[in-house]
């Protein structure tokens, strides 16, 4: 059995980090309280995460739920907790890829055997922490990893954590054996990735066989991003094969920016009756360690480096959060403007509908022509203009069966085109949304046609209309001596006579399309108004009962239209929350800055000069 010296094991004292002040000042300031504090700024941060959501199916979405699940974890799980206590015990994290050696290396660390080791994936089914008895109480009462459950019992439940107390670990060091980094089991990899993030430092092992294998790097490029104070163990090495894997692992971490951190070589060797390593084999490791835990200035100075680096990552990732935030946002809007886009179109359509005189044709036609009178009374109708208004008060009070004809007619006529914009304008938003992820995403069949209910709502609205119409006629002309004298009927056929008139576009001027639709019969409602209440009085009453309906046909219409509304707002975010997801990273960097954590130059505080590069 063979062990590696200074030449394969970048170690030796752990370094002090300069401070500004004496160590209790030090650790008191970040823990201020206050708005402006740190652990206040961190709330605030945790809370704007906490009420941003990313419902909307779109690219960025999945990663951003996944990314603020995250921080909010660091948060609860390290952050805060940590701020609080800044002269807890020293959290070693050990990770790494399945079958490295982690339980092994840990129970050989503390002298006994702690975490389970075997042959069997995964062999680390729930987290093991391991500390001195003295320092047991921080970690039993939850503070650190609040969302695990605490058990001095095995456990299969990934989201428990096995204490165990190692007289032979040193007070102020406690390390966390996590699952397996490529476990096969999806939730092991999580909790892994969690742990990782609540550590003070990461302690990284891999072997001769694996060292290069992607999702270790992926994880290590992670910790290099957040500032955490990283040491690396290349365990299993063969000894002929020694000096070179170990100069190629020191390469890679160089290559990544990671050639501060610590390198440990343990041989390949063999394992004792507990299943425990040779002292000789882990005395490089576990030395650096013992100094560790032995010198306050050093522990508090991994922590300071840690908690900077984490909070340094902070603002970044909640950037990209609030873009994530404003996509949604965004995204929602257009949603919401396709389906205005398409009930905007049936609204223009209706008002041309009124216009073009399309529904002065068929069934409206003859009912009215029947209503007023004979073909003869069109022909003669201008010629006679001077002497109609005793012939319309004889025309329009006796004939109550073709008043309801007409009525009807109008009534049938308007819901026909009614049911067909909005039969278009809903296929037109559902298209529309089904060309956008997050539209198609938020789609169901019956978005695809209007409501079951409209043939019914539309008939009621034009219903609705009509008595609005009468009552229109009623009070314009109810100091006129015409509506005296003809009492209710009167006004009821001077109505239907108005609403042929809101179908012309020209206010009863003629044209060419209205006199080959209508057969005159444009001019004869003209004709009809004129003669009771004169040629302005008409134009005031066709007016407002067309602004009157083009106004509840907007509301029918916007009712289909909520149908889709309605799904993108209970989907879409705060229009703000980008903005304040900004505001208090904003705010946690500020605070960063002021609290003193910060070492000033950025050297990894562990590792003597000679060993650190």
């Amino acid at each position: 059995m063979t062990t590696h010296g200074d030449s394969a094991t970048r170690s030796g004292a752990p370094a002090v980090a300069a401070r500004t002040g004496p160590p209790d000042a030090a650790e008191e300031q970040p823990a201020t309280t206050g708005d402006d504090s740190l652990p206040g700024a961190l709330s605030g941060l945790r809370a704007a995460i906490g009420a941003t959501r990313y419902p909307l199916a779109l690219p960025s979405a999945k990663a951003a739920r996944h990314a603020a699940s995250a921080l909010t974890d660091q948060l609860d799980d390290y952050l805060l907790p940590r701020l609080a206590r800044l002269d807890a015990p020293l959290l070693v994290v050990v990770g790494g890829s399945t079958g490295a050696g982690k339980s092994t290396l840990v129970n050989s660390l503390v002298k006994a055997r702690v975490s389970a080791a075997g042959v069997l994936r995964p062999t680390t089914r729930s987290p093991v922490l391991v500390c001195n008895p003295a320092d047991a109480s921080w970690f039993r009462q939850g503070d650190l990893l609040p969302g695990l459950t605490r058990t001095t019992e095995p456990s299969d439940d990934p989201r428990s954590l096995h204490l165990v107390t190692a007289p032979a670990l040193p007070p102020g060091l406690a390390f966390l054996d996590a699952p397996d980094i490529d476990s096969v089991v999806d939730a092991n990899r999580a909790l892994a990735s969690q742990l990782l993030a609540a550590a003070d430092l990461w302690l990284f092992v891999t072997t001769a066989a694996r060292y290069a294998d992607a999702v270790p790097w992926e994880l290590l490029r992670s910790a290099r991003a957040r500032g955490a104070v990283i040491a690396m163990v290349l365990d299993r090495v063969p000894a002929e094969a020694s000096d070179e894997i170990a100069a190629h692992l020191t390469e890679m971490l160089a290559a990544q920016d990671l050639g501060r951190a610590p390198l440990f070589v343990l041989p390949e060797t063999w394992v004792d009756g507990q299943g425990l390593l040779p002292e000789g084999a882990t005395a490089p490791l576990a030395d650096w360690f013992a100094r560790l835990a032995a010198d306050a200035d050093a522990r508090a100075a991994v922590v300071r480096q840690t908690l900077d680096g984490a909070l340094a990552a902070l603002h970044p990732a909640v950037e990209e959060l609030a873009d994530a935030a404003d996509e949604q946002v965004t995204a929602a809007d257009g949603l919401d403007e396709r389906v205005r886009a398409a009930y905007r179109g049936a609204e223009r359509t209706v008002e041309q509908g009124l216009q073009d005189g399309r529904l002065l044709r068929g069934e409206v036609l003859a009912r009215w022509q029947e209503f007023v009178g004979t073909g003869e009374f069109f022909r003669t109708l201008e010629a006679r203009i001077g002497r109609l208004r005793d012939r319309v008060v004889a025309a329009v009070t006796g004939r109550p069966a073709p008043a309801a004809e007409l009525r009807n007619a109008i009534e049938s006529q308007l819901v026909t085109l009614l049911r067909g914009v909005a039969s278009e304008a809903a296929e037109s938003a559902y298209t529309g949304w089904k060309a956008h992820p997050a539209g198609a995403d938020l789609l169901e069949p019956g978005l695809a046609h209007p409501s079951d209910d409209l043939p019914e709502r539309a008939e009621r609205m034009v219903r609705d209309w009509q008595r609005g119409v009468l009552e229109l006629v009623r009070v314009e002309g109810g100091d006129k001596r015409f509506v005296a004298r003809t009492a209710a009927y009167a006004v009821n056929a001077t109505g239907l006579a108005v609403m042929i008139a809101v179908f012309a576009s020209t206010a009863f001027i003629p044209t060419g399309l209205e006199l080959a639709t209508g057969a005159g019969t444009t001019v004869a409602a003209q004709a009809v108004l004129q003669a009771i209440f004169g040629d302005q009085a008409v134009r005031t009453l066709a007016a407002k009962a067309r602004v009157d309906l083009v106004a509840r046909v907007r509301t029918l219409l916007d009712a289909e239209a909520e149908r889709f509304l309605a799904r993108t707002a209970e989907a879409r975010p705060a229009e703000a929350a980008g903005d304040a997801l900004r505001r208090a990273a904003g705010r946690v960097e500020l605070a960063r800055h002021r609290s003193g954590l910060a070492t000033g130059d950025g050297a990894l505080p562990v590792g003597d000069e000679e060993g650190s590069r």
